[in-house]
């Protein structure tokens, strides 16, 4: 039986109706059961830590569990690919970090795309590298640690998280502007690097100030600079290595994220307690403490800027020939 246009265009417009007041219903209503947040890294990591500090936050602000989900794996990928198959109701949601945008240009086989298939939510933190090595070891300084690396080419051994995580890539970018040979040493995850760092395996670590920062303070690591453009208030005494190495800065970020078409009313809703944390005092030294800046920005402005840090970071990784 034909079916009268009129009668078929009405049936068309009451389904998007029905729709567009189902998705309004489920915002307003939300969170109405506990929300899980993915973290593509092992317990202990930056994203993890940050992942937990954000997430017990958002269980007080919001009066529901947001419970902390580690998948592992790929760069991040595995869980990546993991939320952007959930449904996009924002029960589900994903702990994006730097190293996404830097997986982009690693890997040519990615299944999803970075900024089509999920929707930035809400920045956390910028954070920053450190160079750090044993307290035992020959050079007291930066300027030491890169002659005592030219007079020793290729015998240095740098640990990381990984091919293309913080750790590597800070220390890429360093040896290509100081002229120096290291050998890469990649770990399945960021605390075997320190481990081994700690345990003499490894001679030095660019590692993330937030996982090294309490092994600096207790004197079991020497910090010979940090990553950032200048001095950071939470080591005041350790040089930027922008001091020594004009021009070198390196810098990670972390936020959350959402799969595409998650509604913009709990996108919104999920953004402003986001920067309601980031604004109370406390949590904003909670972050500061561990070597982060908190980051405050709407959707549209964490979009763009994660735009912009891909298209940077993708030139030094491909000219580099950095794959993952």
């Amino acid at each position: 039986m034909k079916v009268p246009r009129r009668k078929l265009l009405h049936s068309f417009a009451g389904a998007a109706v029905l729709h567009a007041f189902c998705r309004a219903s489920m915002a307003q209503d939300y969170p109405a059961r506990p929300i899980r947040l993915v973290v593509g890294f092992l317990p202990g990591t930056a994203p993890d830590v940050a992942a937990r500090l954000i997430g017990q936050r958002l269980s007080e602000q919001l009066g529901r569990s947001v419970v902390i989900e580690n998948h592992a794996g790929a760069s991040s990928n595995l869980a990546a690919e993991l939320v952007v198959r959930a449904q996009p109701d924002g029960y589900t949601l994903f702990e994006l970090t730097s190293v996404n945008s830097w997986n982009v240009a690693l890997f040519d086989n990615l299944k999803f795309d970075l900024l089509n298939d999920l929707v930035p939510i809400a920045s956390i933190y910028r954070g920053f590298g450190v160079v750090v090595v044993q307290p035992t070891f020959p050079a007291k300084s930066l300027v030491e640690f890169i002659g005592y690396a030219k007079a020793n080419p290729g015998k240095l051994r740098m640990g990381s998280a990984g091919i293309g995580t913080p750790q590597h890539l800070y220390g890429e970018m360093f040896k290509r502007m100081c002229g120096i040979d290291m050998l890469h040493v990649p770990y399945r995850g960021g605390g075997r690097a320190l481990a081994d760092l700690l345990g003499g395996h490894v001679e030095v670590v660019f590692d993330t100030l937030l996982t090294s920062i309490q092994h600096i303070r207790s004197n079991e690591l020497r910090a010979l600079g940090v990553t950032s453009s200048t001095r950071l208030d939470v080591l005041p005494n350790v040089p930027a290595v922008a001091e020594v190495v004009p021009g070198y800065e390196a810098e990670g970020w972390q936020g959350i994220a959402a799969p595409a078409n998650t509604p913009i009313e709990i996108v919104d809703t999920l953004n402003k307690q986001v920067n309601l944390a980031l604004a109370d005092p406390k949590f904003a030294a909670r972050i500061a403490d561990l070597g982060g800046i908190p980051f405050a920005t709407s959707p549209l402005e964490f979009r763009n800027f994660i735009a912009e840090f891909t298209a940077k970071w993708g030139t030094l990784i491909k000219s580099a020939n950095i794959k993952g």
